[in-house]
Parts: structure tokens; C-alpha cells; sequence
């Protein structure tokens, strides 16, 4: 830890991830240090929490009291914690000169299981009803979220003592199997024909050697009657709702067993859908309001990664431009916004996972995020967002209103000539369409993977007369090409984002430096519509042909024109100032 890095985390404040406890006005002692230090390693983080002594909460540095005589041992505070916590924490500790006072910085690494102190107390960094970072008692309930996100243990697969094998419906049973059979080849076949007994032992839903001696969570969730779903599953529920502005149109509220309320979800959907036609020669292809394989695969996300130790509902709510879909509990452990498109599959609840991949409801791949954004992208609407999911919750967000049609043409065009577009090249594709140009760097953000691939995809785009890239190196900008902007009905679009040819820009540099005598980089980026690179490379062109001579050095300098240029134009103006100031004839009378 630097200095520097200290000012950075003090000027950013306290969070999830970083801690302050102020000395100024009594001394940190050794319990509220090892309870801090519990509370940070239960995060629902994979980063290293932070905790600083000797800053205040509002950030001022006041310093850490020496906690060893007139010094601070890092190494018997670092033997403290170990001593104190359990299973013991193996922390890093440094002490740190900020502004002439000492700052113990405490670095504690996330931990695969819950932490707690030696006397039996546990406690978790998380947001307090005032909206800012506490911490708080963690409960058995959440010990078990916090294994579960961590993949530790399996929520799905644990046996309630309390149910019996008379809390399961056979109509449930039933479902299970008709849902096989509906499922194109999707599903597991070999389920089909076994008794409820052995159905529910081949998919993990009871505990049984021959006779069954327990029912897990499973069991329940996907064959419980409703009763015993109220009674031993009491987070489970799922509300869906139409909502048209600040008006509640629908509002209805289940605790039916999994594989039936997913079936009343989707007839929902499919009574409100609304179907547009496109002609692409004589086939005819239809463009939903809304992917129902995206909505599909949405529902099932949420309903199978929830996390069923909270409480709260699955929220299936369709407003009138999006569909929402949101579930309890955050992304698991390694699962991130900028790596959701390419990190494996981390079921929160796996055994649930996999009966419903056997059942032929999602992928069997459980690559379902991949389905969202290709049903989505390639019925010319804009990508699925996940932007507002955090800690405790997950948030897929549907974008609706009127379809691109010309965009869905295109990529039908491209399957019909035997060119079928990747989800990577899709994703590049939308975001030029809305953004106009993407550089490489952008589009490697975008696909989630390096700019080497990113490259790789654009340029198989440039092959297939969709895009074309402009300028080079690193300031390399790829926009769609004239082919592809006809292709969407938009001729013009494509002279404006195309902008100058180089020969323009080179005049619009001239007749500026003639006007004004001079021209810097930023200004000839501005004028001619180029990056601050592609600019440089403008004006080393004309400087090589004599056409501008460069001044200064660095931020100062600036481009004229050659002195002989200066001549010409100088004497040019003194004959214009000397004309106009010969004496006129006198006219004679």
C-alpha cells in the first residue's frame, strides 16, 4: 500500500469494501478491531476488504495510537487476528506515514466461509438502513446465502426435516414429464417413463436408499403442493405484473411449485406478445414484441439463481417499453457485469439447475445469457441490460418499443447467404448501429474479451462488407459501411459518419491556418472530426510536404504556415495597405 493508493481510498470514502475507526478521541481497542475485521472478510465480495485506523469517518487523517508501548508491531497485530478469528484470518498489515501521522491499514481477504470472532460472534459488512456501509448480525440463514454464493454448499439439496413425501402433488410429477415430452428433444427422455419415486430420486429431490427418508428443498420447490410450499418454503413466491406508467394493470402474486408457475408465465407472456411481419423475399419471418426464448430463459434464470434464504419475490414486471425481470440475491461468487457473456456457468442452487435443464426448460449448456442477447439483438432490438443488479438482487431489463426491422433483414440475409452472424458479431453490429463508430478497445469491452478477439471480429465484419475501419494503429475507429447503411435504409447516414476523405481534411487544415495564421492539434481534431491521434498523423502529412511548419514543442506547440507562404501573404498586404493609401487624382473643373 502506497501513500498514494491510502489518499485514493480516503478521498473515495467508506464502503462495502473499506472501513474507517478514528482514534482522535479514544483509542480502538482489540475486540472492535477483530469484530471490523470478521465483518469485512463476510462480504458478498471477492475483493479484499480494507480497514484503516487512525481516520475518521468523514475522512480526516488523525492518526493511529501505537497499540505496542510507543510503536505499532504489524506482525503481533497481524498474530492478534489470527488468534482471535475463526477459522483464523491470515491478514496483511502495514503501517503508513500520511501527512505526519501514522495510518494502520489493515488488508482482509474475502472468505470462502463465514468468519467469526473466538467468543461466537459473526457479523457481515452490508448497507444499514441509513444507506450507509455497517456492520450487522449474520444470521444462520445468511451463513448458508453466503456459502451458496460461494458455491459451498447447495441451498436446493438440503432436507427439511419437516416434509413428508405426502407434501408432493403427483399432478406435479406428471407436469414434469409432460414438459419432457413437449420439449422437442430438449429434455432428459429417460425420465419419462419412472414411477414418482424414482423420478424424484433420479433428479436429487428426495433422500431415499429404497424407502424415502427425506425430502429436500428440491423436492419441494418443484413438486410441493401449495400448502406445504407456504409452510416449509416460506421465501419462495413469485408476482407477476403489468404496470402501464404510475398504474398497476395486474398484479398477481404465486407459491405453486416451480415448473407450474414457469408454465403460467409463459402463457402470460404469450396472451400479451404482439407479432410484427417482415417479408425478406418470400419468406416470412415474424419479429415479437419481445424474444420469447429471451423471456424464457430470463424467467428460468431467476427462478433457478435466486437466492431462497431471503425473503422476497421473483418479479416479473412488463411495462409498456421493457419487461423486467428481478430475483433476491446478487450474482455469484466470480459472476460480474463485465464478464457475464463469457464466465462459465455458476448456479447458485445446481441441483435445481440441472432438473430444470432436464427438463428441457433452459439450455443444457447453461449458456441461457447467451440466448437473451442473441434472441434480443437479432429481432433488432438493443441489447438486454444488467446494469441495475447489485449485492442483493439481479435485474434483467427487456428493452421493447419498435423493432429495427432493416437490422432484422439484414441479419436474415446474412443466415440465407450462408454467413450467420456470431452473438460477438451481433453485439459489435448493435452497438454501431446506436453509436455510430466503436474502436477496438470498445468493442473488446463489449464481447467481454480481449481486443485481440474484438479485432478479429470486426475485421471478419470488414470481410463480410458490413463495416469498414478508419485510420490506424491505435486510433483505428471501425464504422458500418456504405453496403450495410443501404442495406438500412439509410444512404445519408453513411457520408456523415464516413466523414472527410483525406484530401478535405487536408484543405480544411490550410484554408484554417490561412484564416487564422495558425492551428494546434486539438483544433485541427475538432475541425476535421478526427481522434487526437489521427489529427497528429494529419498534420506530420502536411508538415512532410512543406505544406506547414511545426512550432514549439509538446502541449505548446502549433502549426503555420512556411515562411514563404508568410511572404507572399505579407507583401500581398502591403501592396493592398499601399494602394489604398496613394493619393487620389483631383478631378479638373
Amino acid at each position: 500500500m502506497t501513500p498514494e493508493r491510502l489518499r485514493e481510498m480516503i478521498q473515495a470514502g467508506e464502503s462495502l469494501d473499506v472501513e474507517f475507526k478514528g482514534e482522535s478521541s479514544h483509542a480502538v481497542s482489540d475486540n472492535q478491531i477483530i469484530e471490523a475485521v470478521v465483518c469485512l472478510a463476510n462480504r458478498p465480495s471477492d475483493r479484499p476488504g480494507w480497514l484503516l485506523l487512525g481516520i475518521e469517518d468523514d475522512g480526516r487523517v488523525t492518526g493511529a495510537r501505537p497499540r505496542h508501548h510507543d510503536r505499532t508491531d504489524p506482525i503481533r497485530v497481524q498474530a492478534l487476528i489470527a488468534n482471535r478469528t475463526r477459522p483464523s484470518l491470515s491478514v496483511r498489515v502495514e503501517v503508513i506515514s500520511l501527512e505526519g501521522r501514522d495510518v494502520i491499514a489493515i488488508e482482509i481477504p474475502s472468505s470462502r466461509v463465514p468468519v467469526g470472532t473466538t467468543d461466537g460472534r459473526y457479523v457481515r459488512r452490508a448497507i444499514g438502513g441509513d444507506g450507509k456501509p455497517a456492520c450487522l448480525p449474520m444470521h444462520f440463514h445468511e451463513m448458508q446465502a453466503l456459502q451458496a454464493d460461494r458455491g459451498l454448499i447447495d441451498y436446493s439439496a438440503l432436507v427439511i426435516p419437516e416434509a413428508q413425501w405426502d407434501d408432493l402433488d403427483p399432478l406435479e410429477f406428471e407436469r414434469f414429464r409432460r414438459i419432457i415430452r413437449e420439449s422437442q428433444g430438449r429434455g432428459d427422455a429417460s425420465l419419462v417413463g419412472l414411477p414418482d419415486i424414482e423420478l424424484a430420486k433420479a433428479l436429487g429431490a428426495v433422500q431415499a436408499n429404497h424407502d424415502v427418508s427425506g425430502v429436500r428443498v428440491l423436492g419441494l420447490l418443484l413438486f410441493g403442493r401449495e400448502e406445504a410450499l407456504r409452510r416449509l418454503v416460506p421465501t419462495h413466491e413469485v408476482a407477476f405484473q403489468v404496470l402501464a406508467g404510475r398504474r398497476v394493470e395486474v398484479n398477481d402474486f404465486f407459491r405453486w411449485p416451480l415448473l407450474r408457475v414457469m408454465e403460467e408465465m409463459l402463457a402470460r407472456f404469450r396472451a400479451r406478445n404482439r407479432e410484427e411481419e417482415l417479408m425478406v423475399g418470400l419468406l416470412r419471418i415474424g419479429v415479437p414484441d419481445y424474444p420469447p426464448a429471451a423471456f424464457r430463459e430470463g424467467v428460468a434464470n431467476a427462478l433457478i439463481h435466486r437466492d431462497y434464504t431471503r425473503l422476497g419475490a421473483v418479479h416479473v414486471q412488463w411495462h409498456e417499453e421493457r419487461i423486467e425481470i428481478s430475483n433476491p440475491g446478487g450474482f455469484p461468487e466470480g459472476v460480474r457485469l463485465d464478464n457475464l457473456l463469457v464466465t462459465p456457468p455458476r448456479p447458485r442452487n445446481p441441483l435445481l439447475a440441472d432438473a430444470f435443464k432436464r427438463a428441457g426448460v433452459v439450455e443444457r449448456t447453461g449458456r441461457g445469457i447467451d440466448t437473451i442477447f442473441f434472441e434480443q439483438l437479432r429481432n433488432g432490438r438493443p441489447a438486454p441490460s444488467y446494469d441495475r443488479s447489485n449485492e442483493s438482487g439481479v435485474v434483467l431489463v427487456l428493452p421493447g418499443g419498435k423493432a429495427n426491422l432493416d437490422f432484422v433483414r439484414l441479419v436474415v440475409e446474412e443466415g440465407q447467404a450462408d454467413r450467420p452472424l456470431s452473438l460477438d458479431e451481433l453485439l459489435l453490429l448493435n452497438r454501431l448501429w446506436f453509436e455510430r463508430q466503436v474502436t477496438t478497445t470498445d468493442g473488446a469491452r463489449l464481447i467481454q474479451k480481449p481486443e485481440a478477439e474484438a479485432r478479429s471480429g470486426l475485421q471478419r465484419l470488414v470481410e463480410a462488407g458490413l463495416v469498414e475501419p478508419r485510420g490506424e494503429r491505435r486510433g483505428r475507429v471501425w464504422h458500418l459501411s456504405a453496403t450495410a447503411y443501404r442495406r438500412l435504409g439509410l444512404k445519408a447516414a453513411y457520408v456523415r459518419q464516413r466523414g472527410f476523405e483525406p484530401l478535405q481534411q487536408e484543405q480544411m487544415v490550410l484554408q484554417y491556418v490561412e484564416k487564422h495564421g495558425r492551428i494546434t492539434r486539438r483544433e485541427a481534431a475538432d475541425l476535421c472530426q478526427l481522434s487526437p491521434l489521427q489529427a497528429r498523423d494529419l498534420l506530420a502529412r502536411l508538415v512532410k510536404a512543406g505544406k506547414l511548419v511545426r512550432h514549439g514543442t509538446r502541449r505548446g506547440a502549433f502549426y503555420g504556415l512556411p515562411s514563404i507562404h508568410m511572404d507572399e501573404s505579407k507583401s500581398s498586404m502591403d501592396m493592398f495597405i499601399t494602394k489604398s493609401k496613394a493619393p487620389k487624382p483631383r478631378r479638373r473643373s
